[in-house]
């Protein structure tokens, strides 16, 4: 997909809206769990929302192209990381 189809594409924003809140949370609790190792209830939480996310990203990478660069995900013929907007510039 071209730059100029993305800009008013309502389910790219949507994605990454359902994404970067998923990364606040996860990092949030990431925080906790640091200082309550042993609370089942936000390990669940963190466990079940990185399996979220992992679906989200996908489904994200399938129709946009790659989130994150060096291995961390595939990318579509031609090489799609210098497509723009890159997700942190929306």
């Amino acid at each position: 997909m071209t730059a100029e189809n993305r800009f008013g594409d309502e389910q790219y924003y949507a994605l990454l809206e359902q994404l970067q809140a998923i990364d606040f949370v996860l990092v949030e609790l990431n925080l906790f769990l640091d200082t309550h190792p042993t609370d089942q209830n936000a390990l669940q939480q963190f466990n079940d929302l990185t399996e979220q996310r992992w679906v989200l990203a996908n489904e994200y990478e399938k129709l946009y192209g790659p989130l994150q660069n060096l291995g961390r995900s595939y990318s579509g013929y031609p090489w799609q990381w210098n497509d723009d907007p890159w997700p942190w510039q929306v």
